[in-house]
C-alpha cells in the first residue's frame, strides 16, 4: 500500500462522522467484546463461512449494481442478516438507488453509496426509521464485503452501504482465538477487521471487484467533514437488478 493510502486508512478508522463506515461507539466496543467472549465457546472450524464460497446457494440472493464505471454483482445472506438484506433488496427492486453516487471513497479502505442526497447525510430504510446492526461470527469485513453504513448509534442503519476495497494484508493483529482460520487467510488478501463486530456485513462481491477498485481510485477532494473522500467526478449507480431471491 502506498504511504498516502496508509494515512487515509488510518485517518478513516480514527474519524467519526455521520453514517460513516468506520465510526465505533463505546457501546459498539462492548458488543464486540461480548461477541468475542461468546465466540470463544464455539468450534470455529465448524462455522459456515458463506463469503468464501464461490457457488451461489439457493438461500442467497443476488443483486447486480450497475454503475457508470461498470457492474458489480453481490450475493446476499438473508438467513444471517435478514433485515439488512430485506432492506437492500427492496430498495433495489424499487429503484431507490438509481442515480445515487458513491459519495465517499477512500482507496485502501472502502467505497460508500446509497444516499439519495448524495452527501452522506440522507437516506432511510424501507421501514422509515433506522434499524439495528446484525452481527454474526459467520461474516467478516474481508475484501469485497458488503456492509451497512451507520452513525455512532447501533440502530441508525438506513439505506447507505459500503464495499470493503482494501487489498493489502490485514491479517496482522487479529485475535486468532476468535477468528476462523479460513477468515485469517482471507484477510491476507485484504479487508478491514477493525470493523468486525460493529457493522452489519450482509453480502459479498462475486463479480466486479475491478470496478470497486476503479471507483476507489477516483480523484477526491475534502468533504464537508474535512476528510479527503469526496469524488471530484463521482461514479453513479444507474440501476440495480435482483438476479436471484433466496428460497
Amino acid at each position: 500500500m502506498k504511504k498516502k493510502n496508509r494515512f487515509l486508512l488510518t485517518l478513516a478508522i480514527m474519524a467519526s462522522f455521520t453514517l460513516a463506515a468506520c465510526s465505533v461507539s463505546a457501546k459498539g466496543d462492548i458488543q464486540k467484546e461480548e461477541a468475542s467472549t461468546s465466540e470463544s465457546k464455539v468450534d470455529l472450524s465448524k462455522i459456515a463461512l458463506p463469503q468464501l464460497e464461490t457457488a451461489i446457494q439457493e438461500n442467497e440472493s443476488v443483486v447486480e449494481i450497475e454503475t457508470t464505471a461498470g457492474n458489480i454483482t453481490v450475493k446476499l445472506f438473508p438467513e444471517i442478516a435478514p433485515k439488512a438484506v430485506e432492506n437492500f433488496v427492496t430498495h433495489a427492486k424499487e429503484g431507490y438507488y438509481d442515480g445515487t453516487p458513491f459519495h465517499r471513497v477512500i482507496e485502501g479502505f472502502m467505497i460508500q453509496g446509497g444516499d439519495p442526497d448524495g452527501n452522506g447525510t440522507g437516506g432511510e430504510s424501507i421501514w422509515g426509521k433506522g434499524f439495528k446492526v446484525e452481527i454474526s461470527n459467520q461474516l467478516y469485513h474481508i475484501r469485497g464485503a458488503l456492509s451497512m453504513a451507520r452513525s455512532s448509534a447501533l440502530d441508525s442503519q438506513g439505506s447507505q452501504f459500503f464495499i470493503v476495497q482494501n487489498d493489502e494484508d490485514a491479517s496482522k493483529n487479529l485475535a486468532i482465538q476468535f477468528t476462523p482460520e479460513k477468515i485469517i487467510e482471507a484477510y491476507k488478501t485484504g479487508g478491514v477487521p477493525s470493523l468486525d463486530g460493529s457493522y452489519t456485513v450482509f453480502g459479498q462481491v462475486t463479480e466486479g471487484m475491478d470496478i470497486v477498485d476503479k471507483i476507489a481510485q477516483a480523484e477526491v477532494e475534502a468533504s464537508s467533514q474535512g476528510e479527503a473522500s469526496k469524488p471530484v467526478d463521482p461514479v453513479t449507480i444507474t440501476g440495480t437488478k435482483v438476479l436471484q431471491e433466496a428460497k
